[in-house]
């Protein structure tokens, strides 16, 4: 198990961004900021799911994990703060997050279900983040001429992403989660967040006037669709996680590894297990 490192990304989100700031590309950018849409409510979801579950541990589960779970805690939390502030910037550029509000209404109707299903499918979309973080790092193109502050944002969240990707498969595990709930959740989160991604893409590309262009669809499958874009080319990795002896760190994340090693001069730590506080 990797301990893990709270971070403060040393980046300015208080000034604008051009729309279509990955690289003048309408879809890459109405793509990204989809997920991005996604992260406020979400990442508030899964730090509360891993709350709940502390007290469905055993002593000797809850000793071993709840270290990890703060961490992961700390590094969703700054998540949620800059993906906040990126969101309010698409907000003023006339973008409307119906992802948020379809997901918080999700999330409200189904508050009072066993706990284990909210770490269940906290487990599910940390697989698809992870997925997606192995990915990214993999073809950079996919942020080619960026803004650098969102390219930078990305590369960091994707590799805090990879970094934490086996905590709350691990909670489900100590709170009795089995396998065909998990396997159940697996593919209603496979169906739901896919449908939320793809509705508000189209959203923002709406908005955008740039969902009629062929410019755009060109660009689609290209990041998609092709071999090794990210929906077909992560087919075998997004199967694996069916595997009755799968666990998120038989996945690698020597990429992301690599990317906090090299881009340290690019964050903060603010705190890592056993101290409190590192930097200010």
């Amino acid at each position: 198990m990797t301990d893990l490192v709270v971070r403060r990304l040393l980046i300015d989100l208080s000034q604008p961004f051009d729309r279509r700031w990955n690289g003048g590309d309408a879809f890459r950018s109405a793509f990204f900021n989809a997920l991005s849409m996604s992260f406020v409510v979400g990442e508030q979801y899964f730090i509360d799911s891993l709350k709940q579950a502390l007290p469905l541990m055993n002593e000797a589960d809850r000793a071993r994990l709840e270290p990890e779970i703060r961490g992961f805690i700390g590094q969703e939390a700054t998540h949620r703060h800059l993906h906040g502030l990126y969101n309010k910037q698409l907000e003023r550029q006339g973008f409307d997050n119906a992802f948020e509000r379809r997901a918080a209404a999700r999330i409200r109707a189904n508050a009072d279900i066993n706990p284990r299903n909210h770490v269940g499918a906290t487990a599910a979309t940390e697989h698809f983040t992870a997925v997606f973080a192995s990915w990214l790092m993999k073809h950079p193109e996919a942020l080619d001429g960026a803004d650098e502050r969102l390219k930078k944002l990305w590369l960091w969240h994707s590799a805090e992403e990879a970094e934490h990707r086996a905590i709350a498969f691990d909670v489900y595990k100590a709170i009795g989660g089995d396998h065909r709930w998990r396997l159940r959740t697996y593919r209603y989160v496979t169906f739901t967040f896919l449908s939320d991604v793809f509705r508000q893409t189209i959203n923002n590309l709406y908005r955008d006037r740039a969902l009629f262009k062929w410019s755009t669809w060109s660009s689609c499958w290209q990041h998609l669709f092709a071999r090794d874009g990210l929906l077909r080319g992560n087919l075998p990795a997004w199967k694996d996680y069916l595997r009755p002896d799968f666990h998120p760190l038989d996945h690698d994340a020597s990429d992301s590894e690599r990317w906090l090693k090299d881009n340290h001069h690019s964050y903060n730590e603010v705190s890592r297990p056993g101290l409190q506080r590192v930097s200010s």
